[in-house]
């Protein structure tokens, strides 16, 4: 049917696999291996450098092929998560004055948000540190950047430091922090806002 002569046929599917096929596909594994390893963010030329710091003789151009065989590819750049507009900013005066010392606890605090990538995604968090001790006080994680976000770590700080008088809270001009809800919260707590 395949015109294909029996002697042939026979002497290739007897025929073992070549030396360079089960070396592609000893190289593969390790190749995958790593790619795996680097949470597939390695292209060809750090998956060479790593199998050539493994022992592996191999040619970056071989790397090339048999990650591109076998659909693995470098992840190029990835985009920093933005923020989007919301309501009027209340801008409020900078009362700290970049006078990071203080004499005491519990008379400045300061606040920022960090994002942090995670195989699953962006993750926000928010901290609270004393300026006294330079102590984190007070903590928030969330896979979104919202007022709750920060509302939560400055009542974590709160509730564990118990301030007796009117602590001042720094923070930068983000929409987090200059939103209503952030100023309502202050007033409650008699914190004042820097």
């Amino acid at each position: 049917m395949l015109e294909v002569h029996p002697s042939g046929y026979y002497a290739w599917v007897n025929q073992p696999v070549s030396s360079r096929k089960k070396r592609d596909m000893r190289q593969t594994g390790l190749i995958k291996q790593f790619w795996l390893e680097s949470v597939c963010v390695y292209g060809y030329r750090k998956i060479h450098s790593d199998l050539r710091e493994h022992g592996e003789t191999i040619g970056i151009n071989r790397v090339h092929r048999l990650m591109r065989e076998n659909h693995l590819k470098a992840q190029v750049g990835y985009r920093k998560p933005r923020s989007r507009a919301g309501s009027a900013p209340i801008v409020v005066p900078n009362r700290l004055k970049r006078e990071f010392t203080t004499s005491q606890p519990d008379q400045a605090w300061v606040t920022d948000i960090t994002y942090i990538r995670t195989h699953a995604g962006w993750l926000y968090l928010s901290i609270v540190i004393d300026l006294f001790s330079r102590r984190v006080i007070g903590w928030s994680m969330h896979s979104r950047m919202t007022k709750e976000l920060v509302l939560n770590a400055l009542l974590m700080a709160v509730w564990r430091r118990n301030p007796k008088e009117t602590v001042i809270v720094h923070s930068d001009q983000g929409s987090q922090y200059t939103s209503h809800e952030w100023g309502a919260f202050l007033k409650t707590m008699d914190l004042k806002q820097a």
